[in-house]
């Protein structure tokens, strides 16, 4: 490519807009799917059909921003101009939150499952978490949102935690003590809830051949739309 002479400063500034510029776009992605979730909508449908505008090219919704740029970059612009970088600060706000609204979701699916299994408790209940990188067909677990969301169900859920990640052979050390790491296969035929949190190639052909599972979680889409 071309070599394009500019200062430092403007340098510097290019690469941080360029991930902050990602990380708005992802915030409208992610905001909305939330918003259609209340709605009772589909929301990969919804971006499928906005997007067939020639203008428009809204990005996929997910279970929130990770990785050591996008997520961090834009606050290196917030930290300089706090009182002018409003629309940034807030799509790293609403990026932040969105694996504690996933979160919230596997809890429902939880008590949804209890309460069509009364024989069940909550001890009982098998959870498996489909991915823990922070971006597809990766094994970069930093600042991965699917980490964080994990953590959260570890540490909050009393039953058997299953983890598929087929780009690691091991799990990070004293952060999953009770998760076992498993293949895909096991994890669809033992879990009560499944929870989709990256969308791997693999998990792509398992998906294509495997039946919608009850109760779902799916939060790139390659269930209910996006695949």
């Amino acid at each position: 490519g071309s070599c394009v002479v500019t200062n430092a400063r403007t340098a510097e500034m290019a690469k941080l807009t360029e991930n902050s510029f990602r990380d708005v776009n992802i915030a409208f992605a992610n905001e909305l799917s939330m918003i259609c979730d209340r709605l009772g909508i589909n929301v990969w449908e919804l971006i499928a059909l906005s997007n067939r505008h020639p203008r428009v090219n809204i990005l996929q919704p997910g279970p929130g921003v990770g990785g050591h740029c996008i997520a961090v970059d834009p606050w290196f612009i917030i930290n300089k101009t706090p009182d002018l970088a409003a629309l940034i600060k807030t799509a790293r706000e609403v990026n932040d939150a969105k694996p504690g609204w996933v979160v919230d979701k596997i809890k429902l699916a939880v008590l949804d499952h209890l309460q069509t299994h009364t024989h069940k408790t909550v001890k009982d209940v098998v959870i498996a978490c489909f991915g823990l990188a922070f971006k597809p067909d990766i094994d970069d677990l930093r600042e991965s949102p699917a980490m964080t969301i994990v953590e959260s169900v570890v540490e909050g859920h009393a039953g058997p935690i299953n983890i598929v990640e087929p780009n690691i052979s091991e799990l990070p050390k004293n952060k999953f003590s009770r998760a076992e790491l498993v293949d895909a296969d096991f994890a669809l035929n033992n879990a009560d809830i499944i929870v989709l949190l990256v969308d791997h190639s693999d998990f792509k052909d398992v998906v294509s051949s495997a039946e919608l599972p009850p109760n779902l979680v799916d939060t790139r889409g390659l269930w209910l739309g996006a695949g």
